[in-house]
């Protein structure tokens, strides 16, 4: 009952409209602190695929490998790895469908699923990311749905504009779930010195997920 409070107080903080209680939640494990993360239960095959790799050991100790500010912080397997080992095997990895829904975007601190230029915007089984994010004037933003050929409602547009995030993504990459308690501890992540173009943090920053 607590987190269901916890959750819909959250929500209207941030002026979103409150979400009908999910019901799972992970904690994230990193040496800048703990965040937790709720899982929408409107995307179910994504929320089930990431418990599923949960258990299987994948987000053990697993590493945020692509840190972008104000964009992005991305973790598990890293693209050019996958698109390697696909490669070298002469077979391409198994993918999982898109699941968008209205409900899901890309807030700051919204949780996606990874993904490479595949025409079905399906998603890699092993890689996630978190929404950085950042602000724009409403010039910027109306510009901005021009070149990607968006459309938002009034009241997304909004709060793309009060909040920020990335609402170029919408539409193109699923959204499972999002941070609801340690925001600031993902921000942080977000900020932090880089190796060159690849976005490779210049300490290792590990993670694991325990399922609450």
């Amino acid at each position: 009952m607590l987190y269901r409070l916890l959750i819909i107080c959250l929500l209207c903080i941030t002026g979103t409209r409150p979400l009908s209680a999910q019901s799972t939640i992970v904690l994230f494990h990193t040496d800048y602190g703990d965040f937790k993360v709720m899982l929408y239960d409107f995307t179910p095959r994504h929320r089930d695929l990431f418990l599923q790799e949960i258990a299987k050991g994948a987000y053990h100790n697993a590493l945020f490998n692509r840190v972008v500010k104000g964009f992005v912080v991305q973790g598990g397997e890293y693209d050019d790895d996958i698109l390697a080992r696909e490669k070298k095997s002469g077979q391409t990895e198994g993918r999982l469908a898109p699941e968008f829904d209205e409900r899901a975007f890309h807030k700051i601190g919204a949780l996606g699923a990874g993904r490479d230029d595949n025409p079905e915007k399906a998603s890699f089984l092993r890689q996630i990311y978190f929404v950085a994010g950042s602000s724009c004037t409403e010039a910027q933003f109306d510009s901005m749905a021009v070149k990607y050929r968006k459309r938002f409602t009034p009241e997304r547009r909004q709060h793309y504009l009060d909040h920020g995030g990335q609402p170029r993504l919408d539409g193109d990459y699923t959204v499972f779930g999002e941070v609801i308690e340690g925001l600031d501890v993902l921000l942080e992540i977000s900020r932090l010195p880089v190796e060159s173009s690849h976005h490779f943090p210049e300490r290792q920053v590990k993670f694991r997920v325990e399922v609450l």
